[in-house]
């Protein structure tokens, strides 16, 4: 996987690796306090909050782990399917010894922050979220043009030719999600991680994760149960949004809204999904304002509306 070169979020921030399962997961981590971890999607890594952290680390010990096959972890000793990224981030959390924790999750690491909340609730403190599945999702509500390329990524030789041999996510794929034109800087680290076919297994399996029409069918049922968690859930939660958005538009924030117990709702500004790329310092700012108030005030299980 990528090396680490010479980026760290802060002066303070350091760049550690712990053992699970086989293999090594990667994180930085900075700041002291109750940890608040970190969780990216695809085809990121912990770099995607280089920006975010240093605004948060004020208030609390901040952790970023890379997915075990992404970024400069290890690629697993399992599989990359959804199920073992979230056997490896349970076991990272028991590894570094954090029995409570708040959870910034941006597009996959949302869902697995969700799942996480479902299946250990008592451990949750607070979930902030950006772009992320609150549920399974059907073809028909996918824009046309998406939906095509979206089919390709899932189809077997095609997929493989796209996302493993021509790198379409991150040449592509990550610089359309923004509105912003991302620096050539920025496009290399990200190319950093998976400079090989078999480096970019991770990348390649996400976009067949996703459950559309109930396929897979057990991430479908995996979704039902932390939407279902999230709606049930009184602890304080997050959410930072933009216009147009792509994963969350404006009637899955108003359906979070009208749904979600102890729901703070945050405007970043124009933006479409990558929005720790677009916007890091409003969503560093929003995420401190909200640990601070809503989160470390409390005991973490606000039972207000």
């Amino acid at each position: 996987m990528g090396e680490m070169g010479d980026w760290l979020p802060s002066g303070d921030a350091v760049s550690r690796r712990v053992h699970v399962g086989g293999g090594h997961m990667h994180y930085v981590a900075a700041g002291e306090g109750e940890p608040v971890v970190f969780l990216h999607g695809n085809p990121t890594s912990s770099y995607l909050w280089r920006r975010v952290i240093p605004r948060v680390a004020t208030q609390a010990r901040c952790i970023a782990p890379d997915l075990m096959g992404m970024g400069c972890s290890d690629p697993p000793r399992t599989g990359h399917r959804f199920d073992d990224h979230y056997t490896y981030l349970r076991a990272f959390i028991d590894a570094l010894g954090l029995e409570t924790v708040t959870f910034v999750g941006h597009d996959w690491g949302g869902s697995l922050a969700f799942r996480y909340l479902s299946e250990r609730p008592e451990q949750v403190r607070g979930l902030a979220f950006m772009e992320v599945m609150l549920e399974a999702l059907t073809w028909a509500e996918m824009p046309l043009d998406f939906r095509f390329g979206f089919r390709l990524m899932r189809t077997p030789g095609v997929g493989w030719l796209m996302l493993s041999v021509a790198n379409l996510f991150v040449n592509a794929v990550l610089p359309m999600a923004t509105k912003r034109r991302l620096p050539a800087a920025t496009m290399r680290r990200y190319r950093a991680s998976y400079p090989s076919v078999a480096s970019r297994r991770a990348v390649r399996q996400w976009p067949c994760e996703v459950p559309l029409d109930g396929r897979p069918a057990d991430n479908a049922a995996t979704f039902a149960a932390y939407a279902q968690a999230l709606q049930q859930s009184r602890i304080p939660k997050l959410l930072c949004y933009a216009s147009p958005g792509a994963v969350i538009g404006q009637r899955r924030r108003q359906w979070a809204e009208a749904n979600l117990p102890n729901l703070t709702s945050a405007y970043m500004g124009e933006g479409i999904h990558v929005l720790p790329e677009e916007h890091p310092e409003a969503i560093g700012d929003a995420v401190a304002s909200w640990y601070q108030t809503r989160v470390a005030a409390t005991d973490g299980r606000d039972q207000g509306s």
